[in-house]
């Protein structure tokens, strides 16, 4: 079988390896379909990831067909398609005790700290591998995981229907808040972003406004289109450096408002104690997901997901390449990669 490996930062090769065995008799070996591409991809390939090592081959966002079952598995079969967690956690320390197995004392994450799904077939334990009904076409099957990023976000912002919402950059996450948000019922989502094209799309998905941040004052904008309140929560899903401190001033984000960064950027930002405690502010850590799996299967399952346009490329994996020449040359064809086997 074929396999991709980021060796180091900017080299990667293909490498010809046996099909895996079965370390034990409660994994299964899936036969890859679908991969994900995301933005951490790019940064691993980049080496801008804090969380990665090398080398490492990438890949979280993972759908496939069991091809072989360990005797002692009884939650999926041979021939069933199947969408593989990223998260490998203890089960055991604080973190997994209280139900926040996302950051686990020990969390291994497929496709960062681990080897992910960018090859022909792996094995992993049958607990973390989820069937999905095989009507679901295998590009949607893949945005199974960001999907769940949008639900465990939402959650951990504490979403309900008098929420304002502001989300700043319409990507794939942006663009999966806002569905969320929409879903969960919220008076108003106002979307920002510096790409026409994506604020349009954002509008096709709900967004009640929009801003371009490269033409407009994002925050007379929101003071407008607010009354002057500003919002209740803001997303950060554009994450560049000062990305946190411009959803944070005054004007956009109200008083006891939440906010919620949702990238790794390590650039330090201008944000002090008297930002967060004069307004009184709760900011909110998402990585991940937590339990969240499962209910978003059953949501694609019944077509409560909008997928259109999400997935903007689908390249082969027999020209895999292309996805590297993607991430050093940005096109807006190649916005969401979805790699098929």
């Amino acid at each position: 079988m074929k396999e991709v490996v980021v060796v180091e930062p900017g080299k990667v090769e293909i490498r010809e390896v046996p099909v895996p065995e079965l370390a034990n008799e409660d994994e299964v070996l899936i036969q890859m379909k679908a991969a994900g591409v995301c933005g951490s991809d790019h940064h691993i390939y980049h080496g801008s990831n804090p969380c990665s090592t090398y080398p490492r081959i990438p890949g979280h966002e993972n759908a496939g067909i069991v091809a072989k079952a360990g005797k002692n598995v009884t939650n999926v079969k041979e021939g069933d398609h199947v969408i593989v967690d990223l998260l490998s956690s203890c089960g055991e320390c604080y973190q997994c005790r209280i139900g926040r197995k996302n950051v686990c004392e020990h969390v291994k994450v497929r496709g960062s700290g681990a080897d992910g799904g960018w090859r022909e077939y792996f094995t992993a334990p049958a607990k973390e591998v989820y069937k999905i009904d095989d009507r679901v076409k295998w590009e949607d099957a893949a945005l199974i995981e960001p999907y769940a990023i949008g639900a465990h976000c939402t959650a951990r912002a504490r979403i309900v229907e008098e929420d304002v919402v502001f989300i700043l950059g319409t990507g794939t996450i942006g663009s999966i808040i806002l569905q969320t948000c929409k879903a969960k019922g919220v008076k108003k989502v106002i979307c920002c972003d510096i790409d026409d094209a994506s604020l349009e799309r954002a509008k096709a998905y709900g967004a009640d406004g929009v801003i371009n941040s490269r033409t407009e004052d994002v925050a007379s904008r929101v003071h407008e289109m607010t009354d002057g309140h500003g919002v209740t929560v803001a997303f950060d899903s554009a994450c560049f450096p000062g990305s946190l401190t411009l959803c944070m001033q005054p004007g956009i984000l109200c008083n006891a408002g939440r906010m919620v960064p949702m990238g790794f950027c390590t650039a330090p930002e201008q944000i002090t104690q008297a930002m967060i405690n004069q307004r009184e502010l709760d900011i909110i850590g998402s990585r991940m997901s937590a339990f969240q799996f499962e209910p978003t299967i059953q949501r694609m399952e019944k077509g409560e997901l909008d997928t259109e346009g999400i997935a903007t490329a689908l390249i082969p994996f027999g020209e895999v390449q292309q996805v590297f020449k993607y991430m050093d040359h940005p096109a807006p064809e190649s916005k969401k990669m979805v790699i098929l086997f």
